[in-house]
């Protein structure tokens, strides 16, 4: 069975008050339960995590080095930030499918470089909460593309 690690950064758990605009109404406790279904009808088992924290969330990368087959991430602001967790999705041996709910090129200029998406196999922009089940359906067909040429 295909383990999928979904991780969201800084400010996402505040999705659906802020800015819904931008991000839209959803809250992501209704995009992990969307999320939870499909992977479910899918035969995938799913973790969803959230953290406002870069070294909470370069910890859970950590952690799910040779338990999960792939990793759908929205970094959120540290996608314009981090090297550290950049470093930390280089060293994830699995699939990396990166999201992001709005278009960052249509956005500030500083919005428009993306550190994090150097380590990224996919990166999904601008299809607002529905982008996560394309990178989860993206992810899963591409850990099994993986399989079939290693075996």
């Amino acid at each position: 069975m295909t383990r999928v690690l979904v991780l969201n950064g800084p400010n996402l758990g505040s999705l659906g008050r802020r800015e819904p605009e931008l991000y839209g109404g959803r809250t992501l406790a209704e995009v992990d339960t969307d999320l939870r279904e499909r992977a479910a009808a899918m035969g995938i088992d799913i973790r969803t995590e959230q953290r406002n924290s870069e070294g909470e969330l370069i910890d859970l990368i950590e952690a799910e080095t040779g338990h999960s087959d792939a990793l759908v991430i929205n970094p959120g602001a540290f996608s314009h930030t981090s090297v550290a967790l950049l470093d930390a999705l280089r060293a994830f041996p699995g699939v990396v499918v990166e999201i992001h709910l709005t278009n960052t090129f249509q956005r500030e200029s500083y919005r428009k470089v993306m550190l994090t998406a150097e380590a990224a196999d996919s990166v999904i922009l601008g299809l607002g909460v529905s982008g996560y089940a394309v990178a989860l359906e993206a992810a899963t067909r591409m850990v099994r593309e993986r399989r079939e040429l290693n075996q």
